[in-house]
């Protein structure tokens, strides 16, 4: 069988690795535009901050590693068009004039998703940077050691982690975010005023709700304009997200979904014998059913093992995603799982939140961080989302309440549940358990409120019955009243119709004159 993968990250190389796992015998190749593969984009803030040494340090595997398993790797090789009626591809080298062609049995379009690039006035200036690359980490590394003020538009993750380590490189450091608070997605407005205070605490200037209207400058980056404010600038950082590469997957008439490809869920596209994985498909939130996107580097691993898997003939699925993230920005983790209260209500769910300033270990033990933990959870208990902030143990209590929401579980049975425990380590009642018992104990004042509420509702309506039966029974009594004197009416009216025939004179007919006859005449005629 011959294999064709387009596309060298996470989901791509994945998918390779694990077919090759099991699969001695099929031909593997693998095309991607990039120089490097098997890299982190997430390292990259790390790498600019001096956490990590190289980005040499964050390219895992190089594509000669790959060839001793068998596996070929394209690099710097673009994917042109794809043939699906003769099942091959077009593509172009980058030293070549000339196309190459290459068949294919079954071939797994992963593509990923492009930077998303606002169209603001000046974005092609010197000294503007997206971050998605290696070689995009190195030219920001390099440009930032001349700069001295710098404009991250955009406060998602990588722009909060890339604000952070260039400010404390020494650079004056600006984060401007459309919407009204920083990382909308994952994070709740009061979360998010905790890391947007951390932020600024250490100098990063924070514009939320405000708009990036020009990069301004002859040749390179020297001013940008935001929300009519012209403010000094350097360089500019594009951190605005990603968009899914689906131009590919279009072109052989792939049926795409609300965002991005649709896939089922062995990750197949609606064209026979072509797959999809990473940021350029759609997945379904486990909580609310809806389409969504999960551009993480976990999901797209995810969905290579089990696309490798299934075309080597195991019967795996994946499943419903809840977008479980972790990051950190300075000395502080931030964490998320399942939907915010924002999102629940957005879709009409009904929930209750708790709040927990608490301690990551005991709060008698040196060295004891705080922690702030927001759980959401429905009226019936289920559990729905869980953010927190803190200065470590945030990514294991994250991971922990994927298990928990994953498992549908309710707040009664994270209150009971069992949790490990030493002073050095964790609190003996958790966070976790602390947060789900808050909850509880609103769900339970709802319901009680509830019962009080149809207590007096039932109340309410007997007391309602009773003065609606009283009415009632007026009623009849006067309908019966009513009746009784219409029948002594119609008696009388019987009687007066009697009593005027019994009274009516007799009317005599008029009859001619007789003659006059005696006694004596008479008594003659009767003896005659």
């Amino acid at each position: 069988m011959n294999i064709v993968i387009i596309g060298g990250g996470a989901s791509g190389l994945t998918t390779a690795s694990n077919i090759r796992k099991y699969d001695d015998e099929s031909q593997i190749i693998v095309f991607t535009t990039q120089k490097n593969v098997a890299y982190s984009p997430c390292a990259i803030p790390y790498v600019i901050g001096g956490h990590i040494d190289s980005f040499d340090d964050i390219i895992m595997h190089k594509p000669g590693e790959y060839m001793r398993k068998n596996i070929r790797i394209m690099t710097e090789t673009t994917v042109t068009s794809i043939d699906k009626d003769n099942t091959e591809i077009t593509y172009k080298t980058k030293d070549s004039e000339t196309d190459e062609k290459i068949k294919y049995d079954k071939l797994v379009i992963a593509t990923g998703g492009k930077p998303l690039i606002p169209p603001i006035p000046g974005k092609d200036l010197k000294g503007v940077f997206k971050v998605r690359t290696v070689e995009d980490g190195k030219e920001i590394q390099n440009y930032a050691q001349n700069a001295k003020r710098v404009v991250l538009v955009g406060g998602g993750a990588i722009g909060l982690e890339l604000g952070s380590e260039l400010a404390n490189k020494g650079l004056d450091v600006t984060i401007a975010e459309m919407m009204p608070q920083l990382f909308p997605r994952s994070f709740d407005q009061e979360m998010s005023d905790k890391f947007q205070k951390h932020l600024q605490d250490k100098n990063v200037t924070i514009l939320t709700g405000s708009a990036v209207q020009s990069i301004n400058g002859d040749e390179k980056v020297e001013s940008v304009t935001i929300d009519g404010e012209e403010r000094p600038a350097d360089m500019v950082i594009l951190s605005t997200g990603v968009r899914p590469q689906t131009e590919l997957a279009e072109s052989i008439g792939c049926k795409l979904g609300q965002f991005a490809i649709d896939v089922d869920e062995h990750m197949e596209t609606s064209v026979e014998n072509v797959y999809a994985a990473g940021d350029c498909v759609e997945v379904t939130s486990a909580i609310t059913g809806e389409k969504t996107l999960s551009p993480l580097g976990t999901t797209a691993v995810r969905q290579g093992i089990i696309l490798a898997r299934h075309l080597v003939g195991h019967d795996l699925e994946f499943k419903p995603v809840l977008n479980s993230t972790v990051s950190q920005i300075g000395i502080m983790e931030m964490g998320a799982v399942g939907i915010t209260q924002q999102e629940a209500e957005k879709n009409g769910i009904d929930v209750v939140v708790s709040n927990v300033d608490s301690l990551s270990r005991a709060r008698y033990y040196p060295g004891s961080k705080p922690l702030f933990l927001k759980l959401i959870a429905k009226l019936d208990g289920t559990i729905i989302g869980c953010q927190m902030f803190g200065q470590e143990a945030v990514a294991e209590r994250v991971d922990t309440m994927t298990t928990i929401i994953s498992q549908k579980l309710k707040c009664d049975e994270v209150v009971t549940m069992e949790f490990s425990y030493a002073p050095p380590v964790s609190q003996v009642i958790d966070p976790l358990a602390q947060a789900a018992a808050e909850c509880l104990v609103k769900i339970e004042a709802i319901e009680d409120q509830k019962e009080a509420e149809a207590e007096e509702k039932q109340k309410h309506d007997i007391e309602v019955a009773k003065q609606e039966q009283k009415v009632i029974n007026k009623n009849m009594v006067q309908i019966r009243k009513d009746d009784a004197m219409a029948k002594i009416a119609e008696q009388l009216d019987d009687i007066r119709a009697k009593r005027e025939k019994i009274e009516e004179p007799t009317i005599q007919t008029e009859q001619p004159p007789q003659p006059t006859i005696s006694f004596t005449q008479l008594l003659r005629q009767n003896q005659e």
